[in-house]
């Protein structure tokens, strides 16, 4: 009898948790928790595995496959003009939940646009994103998207802010920086730091708080939270409390380890950061400048804490690695975290992707205890 209750009430407990379950899922309809197993990430590709990614998994390589299918001409192909303008890895990763009937990933926030003043008095879009379930002043993570300078928008990176903004009860400024080659070296760089110079002294405004501002990128984005860092160091303006910089250029030097090992790889392949950098560079000598070789010529000392997230199948994997070692050799307390099986660009794919779901956990992670 004693094991007969036992039972009933176990199963009680499972019908419970099941209705729990439920619950938990209607109520996420209009606000997705990226802390659970998305839908999503049922998706998978078939198809062998290709000879520049022995070890992709498969969901990576189903988003990889849709993205060759909506933009199948390589980049350097194109003009940057463009190469604006063709599908991006959100619009793969859209196309396939569309296609299984799954939700595209949403979070509890409000999103508003404002012009400040970038370099040389031009002004620049913002993107906010705002947290609904936080009330009063909040952090604020200066946030700048990838695309090496010539391509994407805070619009094409918008899930990882997204995601940011909802897991860290942060307001996500994501800024839109001018591209190149309208705009040459080193104007994105200058354009990053008047934007955290703008958060830092205009954070009330925005409902934010100015002691608790911290920096984030991926890519051309990831290198500037750290040049960011090192400008306002320099400058004399108080520095973030933390910097995530995601599979960031670090280097000048297209044929490291992993540069050789995935010259071929995508969507980042060696033939497309030499597209980025002849755009983006005025003369070859700017590769070299303190701003791009974090690694080789930068002073990274006083910088504030830092989490670096990198992915195996990357070109920019080695530099990564490099720059963690930098850091920490100068006393700057880093972590530090590869995933495997994914592609440079995977941070945001967590509608698909689990490890980029769980690089976003831990991004969320270090930056509120930045913020306590």
């Amino acid at each position: 009898m004693k094991n007969h209750l036992t039972t009933k009430t176990h199963r009680s407990q499972i019908l419970q948790y099941s209705f729990l379950a439920l619950l938990a899922t209607f109520t996420l309809t209009a606000c997705q928790d990226h802390r659970i197993p998305q839908p999503g990430q049922s998706i998978q590709s078939n198809s062998p595995k290709p000879d520049w990614g022995p070890t992709i998994t498969p969901q990576m390589l189903a988003v990889i496959e849709e993205l060759g299918r909506l933009a199948p001409t390589p980049i350097n192909q194109l003009s940057p003009q463009d190469a604006r303008k063709q599908p991006s890895f959100k619009d793969a990763v859209n196309s396939l939940l569309d296609k299984n009937g799954i939700s595209r990933p949403k979070a509890n926030v409000t999103i508003s646009e404002r012009m400040i003043t970038g370099a040389d008095n031009a002004q620049i879009r913002v993107k906010l994103y705002t947290p609904n379930t936080v009330s009063g002043p909040k952090p604020v993570i200066v946030y700048y998207h990838g695309g090496g300078w010539v391509i994407g928008s805070p619009e094409v990176y918008e899930y990882s802010t997204l995601a940011l903004a909802e897991e860290t009860g942060a307001i996500v400024m994501s800024v839109d920086y001018r591209l190149s080659p309208e705009f040459k070296f080193p104007t994105a760089h200058e354009d990053a730091y008047r934007a955290y110079e703008w958060a830092k002294n205009n954070a009330a405004t925005i409902n934010g708080n100015p002691a608790k501002i911290a920096v984030a990128g991926e890519s051309a984005g990831g290198n500037m939270a750290i040049t960011v860092s090192m400008m306002a160091r320099d400058r004399g303006l108080a520095l973030p409390v933390h910097i995530l910089s995601v599979f960031p250029v670090a280097n000048n030097d297209l044929f490291t380890d992993s540069y050789n090992r995935y010259a071929n790889a995508k969507p980042l392949n060696r033939p497309s950061v030499q597209y980025f950098t002849d755009n983006y560079f005025r003369t070859p000598a700017d590769g070299d400048s303190p701003l791009i070789s974090l690694v080789d010529v930068a002073n990274l000392s006083g910088l504030p804490p830092t989490t670096i997230i990198a992915a195996e199948i990357d070109p920019l994997q080695t530099e990564g690695m490099l720059l963690r070692d930098k850091l920490k050799s100068v006393g700057v307390a880093v972590t530090y975290q590869l995933y495997t099986g994914v592609t440079h660009e995977f941070f945001g794919m967590y509608a698909i992707v689990p490890e980029a779901q769980q690089a976003q956990t831990l991004a969320a992670t270090q930056l509120i205890n930045a913020f306590k």
